[in-house]
């Protein structure tokens, strides 16, 4: 009898280990996985709401083709804002020739270059960005569309917003891909 009642016992002690055991891992789990909820859940509520509005500048400084380099949205992330003198997709101001793109290449992470014509690195004549790390092109005309080179997808576009009032012309957002 004495032996039963042992067993018994070691039974309710290793049930006891289990969830001990299960209770633990799900604790490590659920703490590992709640940075990524609170980022996911935190992206959909705020969305690009959480963009800051700078002056980048004012229209009367821009001339055509020659870029202004800004930060945007962060201290380390430059752009270009550039007057293209002709229409481009989502441009502003009284001509829609007013752009900006992330002068991250989607590539490698490289810092591109503007260029007023791609036609030299084998693109098409149209103003845009020239990788010099592995040859990735964007065509400014058309939301930094890759024409050339490895780069994935196109480098994202700054959101721009121009108050006719004062020609000042303000960053306050990103469209995707965010880098």
């Amino acid at each position: 009898m004495v032996k039963k009642d042992d067993e018994k016992i070691d039974i309710g002690k290793r049930n006891f280990l289990k969830f001990l055991l299960a209770a633990g891992t799900v604790v490590a789990v659920g703490g590992a996985l709640e940075p990524v909820f609170k980022y996911a859940l935190s992206y959909e509520q705020e969305g690009l709401t959480s963009f800051p509005k700078i002056k980048v500048a004012n229209i009367n400084d821009l001339q055509v083709n020659s870029p202004i380099t800004f930060n945007y949205p962060l201290e380390n992330e430059p752009n270009y804002l550039v007057k293209l003198g002709q229409p481009a997709q989502g441009g502003i101001g009284p001509n829609s020739d007013i752009v900006a793109f992330s002068a991250i290449c989607e590539h490698m992470g490289c810092i591109y270059h503007f260029e007023t014509s791609l036609s030299p690195y084998g693109g098409p004549n149209v103003p845009g960005g020239h990788c010099p790390c592995h040859g990735s092109l964007y065509d400014y005309l058309e939301k930094a569309k890759v024409v050339g080179g490895p780069a994935p997808c196109p480098v994202p576009m700054v959101q721009l917003v121009l108050d006719s009032s004062t020609g000042d012309i303000y960053a306050v957002g990103m469209n995707p891909p965010t880098i």
